[in-house]
């Protein structure tokens, strides 16, 4: 039988320890995220959302490239093709990341951008909205869990995990593109 000193501890309590820090990391970096879209979306701005960005296109084609990715990923690693669902999945979080900065600029800039559609089109628009903007705040822990069980090399709980995470974040991603569309395009 071995024994572990107070200074050396065993394998097992260092893995719990490494599970503990990427959970307090995991978990501050979703406080940030929520913090910083409340923070802009709520906080009154003086500029108006009416003007000329371009941020908003950027956001809604980076949602698509995020749904895009996110959808090959999925077929790539039903087909065993490790590697390239690896490398789509990265891509995926690359794009829902830059995503995550522009909007965070734009909306620094504008705030809040109301709906000027047509007065049927509220309830479409608050009925995708609403999930959109919940499931968005659980898709982070979820998704940087997921990619940190895979990097760890835990794939059965990456894909017992990856099995939720996959449809709220292509949830996410397409509703994103979706309140795009209704937002700059339903009633301008």
């Amino acid at each position: 039988m071995t024994e572990t000193t107070p200074l050396a501890p065993s394998t097992a309590e260092a893995a719990a320890a490494t599970e503990r820090l990427a959970a307090l990391v995991i978990g501050a970096l979703t406080a940030i995220v929520i913090g910083g879209v409340a923070l802009v979306i709520y906080v009154p701005h003086g500029g108006h959302a009416g003007g000329s960005s371009w941020l908003p296109e950027i956001n809604a084609s980076l949602n698509a490239t995020a749904a895009v990715l996110l959808s090959t990923g999925y077929v790539l690693i039903r087909r065993r093709r490790i590697a390239a669902h690896r490398a789509c999945m990265i891509a995926a979080f690359a794009a829902s990341s830059l995503f995550l900065i522009t909007y965070l600029i734009h909306h620094a800039r504008v705030g809040s951008v109301p709906l000027h559609g047509a007065a049927w089109l509220r309830p479409v628009y608050f009925g995708l909205l609403v999930p959109h903007i919940v499931l968005a705040a659980l898709v982070v822990p979820l998704a940087l869990t997921t990619i940190y069980r895979a990097w760890r090399g835990r794939f059965d709980r990456h894909r017992r995990l990856a099995r939720v995470t996959l449809p709220i974040w292509l949830y996410v991603s397409v509703s994103g593109v979706l309140v795009y569309v209704l937002l700059y395009h339903s009633g301008r």
